[in-house]
C-alpha cells in the first residue's frame, strides 16, 4: 500500500506541474500524501501534542471506498478563491479632511464676491460695498466596528487555510461600508431633493445620453457665486449605474453624437471620467446618473468625508487572551499567545475598526456645495 501511495504522490506531483502550479501547491501535495504515508505505519504526532489514537490512523487493509476517500478529500482539495468584489473610486470627486478628535469642527466657505465698482460722478461720494458672510460648515467622525468570533479548534483545524485571509477580508469589509457610505452621500433623498428644488441647471429627469451630458456641462459652465458672478466650474466626472457601463463607453468612442442620426461631432467624449457606483439603485431603463465637479481643479467641493488625524485606514484588531500558562513547558505565569483565545469559551476574538464622518444638514443633505454637483432620475427616454 505504502508503494501505491509513493507512486501516486508522484503521478499527482506532474500532474500539477503540467497544470502550472506554484511551488507551494506542489509541496502541499507532498504533505499531504507524506501525511496518509505515515498514518499507515502506526501512532503519529498530532498538531496540538501528544499522539494521535489508533482510531484516527489509516488501517493498512483499508477498503476500495476509504482509499478513493482519503485521495479525494485529503489530497485534492483545495480552496477556491472568492467572489471578486467590485470598487467604487469616489476618492477624485470626494475631498477627504481630517480632524484631530471626535468632536465637530467648523469649516467656512467663501461663496462671495466684492461689489463691483460704481460710476461716480464729479465730486460724488462712492458708496460703501459690502461683503457675504462666509458659509459655516461643521462635520464631526463617527466609530464604525464589527465584531468576529473563532474557536481556537477551528483555527488549529483550518489546514486549508480558511481563516489566514480574515485579515484581507475585514479589510475589505471595511472598505465595502465606506464606499456605501460615500454612495448614500449623493443618494438619499434630501440630497437629491435639493438639486431637483434647484431647477435645471442642478438636475434633470433623462436618461443618459451624449446630449443631456452636454445639457449638463452647460449647466455647470452657468454656475454664480453668493453675489451672482460667474465661476469656474466645470463637469469633471460623470458617477453612474452599473447598467450604463456601455451606454457610457458608446459615448466614449463615438466621433459622431451616437444617439441622433446626424454628422453632428461628439464634443464630449474625452471630456469627462466615467465612475461606475455599483450602489447606485435602479432598474432598466430608468437609471439614475450624477455629474460632480472636480474639487481640486476649482476648489468647488461637492462631498467632504472626514477621519481622524490617527487613524487615516481600517484597523484590525485582535483581543488578547486572558490565560496565562500555570505549570508548563513555558514556566509558571506565563501569557499565552491570542491564538489560545480566552478563558471562558476559548473564542479569539478579533475586529475590524474605522473612523469616518462628513457633512449633514437637514435641508441639503450632504451637499457640502450644492455647485458642483448635477443630478438625473434617468427616468425619461
Amino acid at each position: 500500500m505504502r508503494r501505491i501511495i509513493e507512486a501516486l504522490r508522484e503521478y499527482r506531483v506532474v500532474q500539477l506541474e503540467h497544470m502550472g502550479a506554484q511551488p507551494a501547491r506542489l509541496q502541499e501535495a507532498r504533505d499531504l500524501f507524506t501525511f496518509m504515508d505515515r498514518a499507515l505505519s502506526g501512532a503519529t504526532l498530532a498538531q496540538n501534542g501528544g499522539w494521535e489514537g489508533p482510531e484516527s490512523g489509516l488501517a493498512e487493509a483499508m477498503t476500495s471506498a476509504d482509499f478513493t476517500y482519503a485521495l479525494q478529500e485529503f489530497v485534492q482539495r483545495q480552496l477556491l478563491p472568492a467572489y471578486q468584489s467590485k470598487r467604487f473610486n469616489f476618492e477624485p470627486f470626494v475631498k477627504t479632511d481630517v480632524v484631530p478628535n471626535f468632536l465637530p469642527v467648523t469649516r467656512y466657505q467663501n461663496r462671495s464676491d466684492l461689489d463691483d465698482l460704481e460710476y461716480v460722478g464729479e465730486k460724488g461720494e462712492p458708496r460703501p460695498g459690502n461683503y457675504d458672510d462666509a458659509t459655516k460648515r461643521q462635520y464631526q467622525v463617527y466609530q464604525w466596528q464589527k465584531q468576529f468570533d473563532f474557536s481556537m479548534q477551528a483555527l488549529a483545524n483550518d489546514d486549508l487555510g480558511y481563516f489566514s485571509d480574515c485579515a484581507t477580508r475585514m479589510g475589505q469589509s471595511a472598505r465595502r461600508t465606506l464606499e456605501r457610505f460615500v454612495s448614500r452621500l449623493y443618494t438619499n433623498a434630501t440630497t437629491i431633493g435639493r438639486l431637483v428644488g434647484l431647477g435645471a441647471l442642478y438636475s434633470t429627469t433623462g436618461r443618459l445620453t451624449t446630449t443631456r451630458i452636454a445639457d449638463a456641462r452647460m449647466a455647470f459652465n452657468q454656475r454664480t457665486n453668493a453675489a451672482g458672478n460667474p465661476i469656474a466650474a466645470t463637469l469633471r466626472f460623470i458617477v453612474h449605474h452599473a447598467g450604463l457601463v456601455d451606454t457610457v463607453r458608446v459615448i466614449r468612442a463615438s466621433q459622431l453624437i451616437p444617439e441622433l442620426a446626424t454628422t453632428a461631432a461628439n464634443v464630449v467624449a474625452g471630456d469627462f471620467t466615467p465612475i461606475e457606483d455599483p450602489y447606485i439603485a435602479g432598474a432598466a431603463p430608468n437609471l439614475p446618473w450624477y455629474a460632480f465637479a472636480n474639487y481640486a481643479e476649482n476648489n468647488i467641493v461637492p462631498f467632504v468625508l472626514a477621519r481622524r488625524s490617527a487613524v487615516p485606514a481600517p484597523l484590525l484588531i485582535r483581543k488578547r487572551s486572558d490565560m496565562e500558562s500555570f505549570i508548563s513547558f513555558q514556566g509558571a505565569g506565563t501569557p499565552l499567545p491570542p491564538q489560545m483565545g480566552d478563558f471562558a469559551t476559548g473564542n479569539v476574538v478579533v475586529k475590524v475598526y474605522d473612523e469616518w464622518g462628513t457633512y449633514i444638514d437637514g435641508t441639503e443633505g450632504n451637499l457640502f456645495d450644492f455647485r458642483g454637483a448635477y443630478y438625473s432620475a434617468g427616468t425619461a427616454p
